[in-house]
Formats: structure tokens, C-alpha cells, sequence
């Protein structure tokens, strides 16, 4: 009994921890409440070339990518850091951290919204939490 018992609680326990990892939660992900807005690839919101992002990461409307405000990158949420957005509907899916916004904004990250400016105004800002690892 114990010899099957043992390896069988032990493929149990391997595959929670699996599932643990793959998907956000307050156990082995990092988590923060923090303030969404949108942004979008126009001259009027960016620095010089619309389509660059401040680690010179290309920007392409489609994109799931997101600024975020630059307290935040002691925490870990720097270049190509993958974050899931919780409690926004239709924010669904991992995104990449591949730019950051100017020093002002505080605890907010900016989900781009590619060229639908108008898509980006009805967005507004919101409150959401942000799970990355």
C-alpha cells in the first residue's frame, strides 16, 4: 500500500505545484493592487517615434503590452516581465511589461491599446490586481 501510496501523493502534490505556477495567485506569484489606464501609438503620447517603447521594444497595434509607472520597477516589473491583469473583463491573458511611463505616475500601469484612440478613452482608468513572478 505504502508503495503505491507515497508516489502517488507525491505526482499529486507536483502537479498542484504545476498548476500553482502556470496560473496567477497570491501564493507564488507577486501581486499589487495598482491603477489602469490605456494608451495608445500616437505622437501626442509618446516620445518622438510612436512605435518605440523606452527599451526600444517595438510597439504593434495587437499587442497584449504594458507600460508601467517607473515605482515599479524595483519590484520586478521591468523589460519583458509577463503580468496577468485581474478584475478588468476582457484583459484576459498574459502581457509584457515593454515600456514604462514617465516619472510622475505612480502604482499604474498603461495597457496598449495599439492606434483605437477612442477604444483607449472608453477604457478610462480603472482598479485592478497585477500578478508577475
Amino acid at each position: 500500500m505504502k508503495r503505491i501510496l507515497i508516489p502517488l501523493l507525491a505526482a499529486c502534490l507536483l502537479i498542484a505545484l504545476g498548476f500553482g505556477l502556470a496560473r496567477p495567485n497570491r501564493v507564488f506569484w507577486n501581486s499589487l493592487e495598482v491603477t489602469v489606464t490605456a494608451y495608445n501609438s500616437t505622437r501626442a503620447q509618446t516620445d518622438g517615434n510612436p512605435h518605440r517603447a523606452a527599451w526600444n521594444n517595438r510597439l504593434k497595434p495587437g499587442m497584449k503590452a504594458i507600460a508601467v509607472s517607473r515605482d515599479l520597477l524595483p519590484l520586478g516589473l521591468t523589460d519583458q516581465t509577463e503580468v496577468w491583469i485581474d478584475g478588468i473583463d476582457g484583459l484576459d491573458g498574459p502581457y509584457r511589461v515593454l515600456d514604462k511611463m514617465n516619472r510622475r505616475f505612480k502604482r499604474r500601469i498603461d495597457v496598449y491599446f495599439g492606434l483605437d484612440v477612442k477604444a483607449a478613452r472608453d477604457f478610462g482608468e480603472r482598479e485592478a490586481r497585477i500578478y508577475w513572478r
